[in-house]
């Protein structure tokens, strides 16, 4: 792969910060688009828009066509049986707050339990807390260790017979923590559990296999994945969207309407409600095209390699700790570095033109384990590279003389 070649199709990473190249570290909060993302969502809004689904005039069907087409490119992407098992949504949010309401409307009953972790993003603790009081179950946190790997054998006493579904992080987004997702799959299939993997921080980085995992769903967002915000995409096994109901009402997804009464139409449009958003969807459809041109074991194997030799110069730095050292993780490292606060870190790098995230990282039990209220994340994509690497290590040596003094290197 030429990685060159990536890095010029990227045009933000062609801008100044502060006066100084832009380097871009905070990919897992979101990725930088493409040039042919961005010029397919250009061209449509100027000379190819038209409504889907409800039109007959030729701009109008060729979007519709068009629109269609990228849930076959997503059923292949995460190699889902069927094109009705995908769904599109504003985002992984989004998604786990539509099978949070729906799945718990439909399966939830009093006393039951739902099994989380504690190294979850908030948008997969917060839905699940609400719906739990809503039906007046039980939500239930699976501890971690001190390296951020779950505790496996907590997490097999915690499932019972009570619980109905567990929704657990492919890839933390604090800690970088891989999941065992198939075994932790397979245990709570034993037990009669459905599962929901958050593949917001895997889905463009690694190969993802719904069916070889037998996830019952998976959700992901477009902007992680080198596509726009505002668009996601929930996958969930037919027959269980078959048996959940709508999560809104509106135009698209009905069958037949009177005054008195509805009638709704088969996954995925009975979950799809509204005007959707089209340009959204077609820049997603653009962004997979580019992944899959790249092919995510190559995508897998350079972020890697960008983990590993980070990680090794970040150990370099005198009262740095790394939070989140399991042996099998995505390409994130957070940090703390002692006597500092992570804000200051950021600012001043910042000023540096390097981009990188500080603060709770939407994670605030995760950082309540590790007893922090606030950390530096740095997070890699496809773009990334080595060089990039020794100019922010060598930067953040500066900030901290600057804000350490007495320290020297």
């Amino acid at each position: 792969m030429n990685h060159l070649k990536v890095r010029q199709e990227f045009p933000m990473l062609h801008q100044v910060m502060h006066g100084k190249p832009f380097i871009y570290l905070d990919s897992a909060a979101t990725a930088q688009k493409p040039r042919s993302v961005i010029e397919t969502i250009s061209r449509f809004y100027s000379g190819e828009y038209g409504t889907v689904h409800r039109s007959v005039y030729d701009f109008a069907s060729q979007a519709t066509s068009r629109y269609n087409e990228v849930r076959k490119k997503v059923k292949e992407f995460l190699n889902a049986a069927f094109e009705e098992e995908i769904v599109f949504t504003r985002g992984t949010t989004d998604a786990i707050n539509l099978v949070a309401s729906s799945f718990g409307k439909a399966f939830l009953q009093p006393g039951d339990e739902i099994l989380i972790t504690e190294m979850e993003h908030h948008s997969n603790i917060v839905p699940w807390q609400m719906i739990c009081e809503e039906r007046g179950a039980l939500l239930k946190a699976v501890p971690m260790n001190d390296r951020g790997e779950l505790i496996f054998e907590a997490f097999e006493q915690l499932l019972t017979d009570r619980t109905k579904l567990v929704s657990v992080a492919h890839i933390a987004n604090a800690t970088g923590t891989l999941n065992p997702i198939e075994e932790m799959i397979q245990c709570a299939h034993a037990r009669g559990a459905k599962v929901l993997i958050d593949g917001a921080q895997s889905a463009a980085h690694m190969p993802v296999d719904v069916q070889k995992m037998k996830a019952d769903f998976f959700v992901f967002s477009g902007h992680k994945a080198y596509g726009p915000t505002g668009v996601g995409v929930l996958y969930g096994k037919r027959a269980l969207l078959e048996k959940m109901p709508p999560y809104q009402g509106g135009g698209d997804m009905i069958d037949q309407v009177t005054l008195q009464s509805s009638s709704f139409q088969h996954p995925p449009m009975k979950f799809e409600a509204g005007t959707p958003m089209i340009a959204e969807v077609l820049g997603l459809g653009e962004a997979i095209d580019f992944i899959e041109s790249l092919g995510r074991h190559h995508i897998a194997a350079w972020e890697h390699d960008l983990l590993e030799y980070a990680t090794k110069r970040l150990k370099e730095i005198k009262g740095l700790r790394i939070i989140g050292t399991a042996p099998k993780k995505g390409a994130i490292i957070s940090f703390i570095i002692e006597d500092i606060h992570p804000l200051d870190i950021g600012t001043l790098l910042d000023i540096r033109g390097i981009a990188v995230r500080t603060g709770q990282l939407c994670a605030q039990p995760t950082l309540q384990r590790f007893h922090l209220s606030s950390m530096v994340r740095v997070s890699f994509g496809i773009y990334n590279t080595f060089e990039e690497i020794d100019t922010f290590v060598e930067a953040l040596k500066e900030v901290i003389l600057l804000l350490r003094p007495s320290l020297s290197y």
